[in-house]
């Protein structure tokens, strides 16, 4: 079975790559238990809690990533150097428990997966 790996790249706001990405991820975790959920660059912000995206007329679906361990996914990983970059912390509230890595680190993890798929 082939390791999947889903990165998410991009501010959740503004483009459907993050609502894109969740559908993808939660469709092939019916066919595989190898994947990896990794949030770098401004994808870090897919897992802020207490975002507000009516006040800009934007679909909430950044809550649904809560639901990742009910389908088994339980790799998740965060940037910390994309995280520290755009003023945030690992104290911050997040809606998922989630291993923040130094850039190098998610690298070395990338590496070990068969296909990447970027969003």
């Amino acid at each position: 079975m082939k390791k999947i790996a889903f990165v998410f790249t991009e501010a959740p706001h503004g483009s459907s790559a993050g609502r894109e990405g969740l559908d993808a991820l939660l469709a092939t975790s019916a066919l595989t238990e190898q994947i990896g959920v990794f949030f770098i660059s401004d994808g870090v912000f897919q897992l802020l809690a207490n975002q507000q995206p009516d006040k800009i007329l934007a679909r909430d679906y950044i809550s649904t990533f809560k639901i990742l361990p009910l389908y088994d996914i339980d790799k998740c990983y965060v940037c910390l150097d994309d995280l520290v970059i755009r003023g945030s912390s690992p104290a911050n509230n997040f809606v998922l428990e989630a291993e923040f890595l130094s850039a190098a680190a998610i690298r070395e993890l990338l590496a070990d997966y068969d296909v990447v798929l970027k969003f």
